[in-house]
Protein backbone atom coordinates (compact mmCIF):
# COMPACT_ATOMS: atom_id res chain seq x y z
CA UNK A 1 0.00 0.00 0.00
CA UNK A 2 1.53 2.81 -1.02
CA UNK A 3 1.96 5.90 1.36
CA UNK A 4 -0.54 9.03 1.37
CA UNK A 5 1.77 12.20 0.60
CA UNK A 6 -1.32 14.27 1.99
CA UNK A 7 -1.48 12.51 4.92
CA UNK A 8 -0.65 15.38 8.14
CA UNK A 9 2.68 14.81 9.73
CA UNK A 10 2.97 16.74 13.44
CA UNK A 11 6.52 17.59 14.22
CA UNK A 12 7.43 18.47 17.63
CA UNK A 13 10.39 20.77 19.10
CA UNK A 14 10.78 23.47 21.16
CA UNK A 15 13.22 24.92 18.32
CA UNK A 16 11.74 26.68 16.14
CA UNK A 17 15.05 26.11 13.47
CA UNK A 18 14.65 22.75 14.04
CA UNK A 19 10.55 22.71 13.16
CA UNK A 20 12.04 24.84 9.90
CA UNK A 21 14.62 21.94 8.81
CA UNK A 22 12.44 18.66 9.34
CA UNK A 23 9.69 21.23 7.31
CA UNK A 24 11.84 21.61 4.34
CA UNK A 25 12.83 18.15 4.05
CA UNK A 26 9.47 16.76 4.44
CA UNK A 27 8.91 19.12 1.29
CA UNK A 28 11.32 18.21 -0.15
CA UNK A 29 10.09 14.38 0.32
CA UNK A 30 6.94 15.28 -1.13
CA UNK A 31 4.77 15.69 2.39
CA UNK A 32 2.77 18.95 1.63
CA UNK A 33 0.67 18.65 5.35
CA UNK A 34 3.31 19.68 7.91
CA UNK A 35 1.84 20.78 11.34
CA UNK A 36 3.99 22.02 14.24
CA UNK A 37 3.98 22.02 17.59
CA UNK A 38 6.69 23.48 20.40
CA UNK A 39 6.21 20.87 22.96
CA UNK A 40 4.87 17.95 24.59
CA UNK A 41 1.34 19.29 25.59
CA UNK A 42 0.84 21.48 22.76
CA UNK A 43 1.55 18.27 20.69
CA UNK A 44 -0.88 16.09 23.02
CA UNK A 45 -3.28 18.43 22.44
CA UNK A 46 -3.39 18.59 18.72
CA UNK A 47 -2.88 14.68 18.82
CA UNK A 48 -6.54 14.86 20.22
CA UNK A 49 -7.88 16.99 17.89
CA UNK A 50 -6.55 15.75 14.61
CA UNK A 51 -6.00 12.26 13.05
CA UNK A 52 -1.70 12.30 12.42
CA UNK A 53 0.04 9.83 9.89
CA UNK A 54 2.74 10.54 11.95
CA UNK A 55 4.82 12.27 14.59
CA UNK A 56 8.10 13.62 14.52
CA UNK A 57 9.40 15.03 18.08
CA UNK A 58 12.50 16.16 19.27
CA UNK A 59 13.88 14.15 22.85
CA UNK A 60 14.78 17.46 25.16
CA UNK A 61 11.86 19.88 25.45
CA UNK A 62 10.48 21.38 28.56
CA UNK A 63 8.10 21.06 30.32
CA UNK A 64 6.70 17.90 28.72
CA UNK A 65 9.76 16.09 27.15
CA UNK A 66 9.09 13.90 23.50
CA UNK A 67 9.77 10.81 25.83
CA UNK A 68 7.10 12.16 28.00
CA UNK A 69 4.78 12.44 24.81
CA UNK A 70 5.84 9.25 23.61
CA UNK A 71 4.56 7.29 26.58
CA UNK A 72 1.44 9.43 26.94
CA UNK A 73 0.77 8.75 22.92
CA UNK A 74 1.14 5.13 23.79
CA UNK A 75 -1.26 5.33 26.92
CA UNK A 76 -4.32 6.76 24.58
CA UNK A 77 -6.46 4.34 23.30
CA UNK A 78 -7.13 6.81 19.91
CA UNK A 79 -3.63 7.62 19.62
CA UNK A 80 -1.51 4.29 20.46
CA UNK A 81 -0.73 3.34 16.92
CA UNK A 82 0.15 6.82 15.84
CA UNK A 83 3.48 6.04 13.99
CA UNK A 84 6.22 7.65 16.29
CA UNK A 85 9.98 9.08 15.46
CA UNK A 86 12.12 10.33 18.01
CA UNK A 87 14.93 12.79 16.85
CA UNK A 88 17.84 13.49 19.47
CA UNK A 89 20.79 15.19 19.54
CA UNK A 90 22.17 12.07 21.89
CA UNK A 91 22.63 8.80 21.22
CA UNK A 92 23.30 7.17 24.57
CA UNK A 93 21.92 3.93 24.53
CA UNK A 94 19.62 4.10 27.81
CA UNK A 95 17.44 6.67 25.69
CA UNK A 96 17.57 4.71 22.60
CA UNK A 97 16.27 1.64 24.87
CA UNK A 98 13.85 3.96 26.71
CA UNK A 99 12.57 5.26 23.92
CA UNK A 100 11.88 1.31 22.37
CA UNK A 101 10.43 0.42 25.55
CA UNK A 102 8.03 3.45 25.00
CA UNK A 103 6.93 2.55 22.16
CA UNK A 104 8.82 4.77 19.57
CA UNK A 105 8.64 2.89 15.89
CA UNK A 106 12.43 5.32 14.99
CA UNK A 107 15.01 6.96 16.42
CA UNK A 108 17.07 9.56 14.40
CA UNK A 109 19.93 11.23 16.11
CA UNK A 110 20.96 14.96 14.88
CA UNK A 111 22.22 16.15 12.11
CA UNK A 112 20.50 13.98 9.79
CA UNK A 113 19.73 14.65 6.00
CA UNK A 114 16.77 13.86 3.84
CA UNK A 115 18.05 10.94 3.40
CA UNK A 116 17.88 9.45 6.61
CA UNK A 117 14.99 10.96 7.08
CA UNK A 118 13.56 8.82 4.20
CA UNK A 119 14.61 6.04 5.06
CA UNK A 120 13.69 6.13 8.60
CA UNK A 121 10.23 7.47 7.92
CA UNK A 122 10.08 4.41 5.14
CA UNK A 123 11.15 1.74 7.76
CA UNK A 124 7.93 3.17 9.99
CA UNK A 125 5.37 3.85 7.48
CA UNK A 126 6.13 2.04 4.30
CA UNK A 127 7.77 2.79 0.94
CA UNK A 128 7.20 6.42 -0.74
Amino acid sequence: MAVDMTMPVLVVDDYKTMIRIIRNLLKQLGFQNVDEAEDGAAALSKLRMKQYGLVISDWNMEPMTGYELLKEVRADEKLKSTPFIMVTAESKTENVIAAKKAGVNNYIVKPFNAATLKGKMQSVIGEF
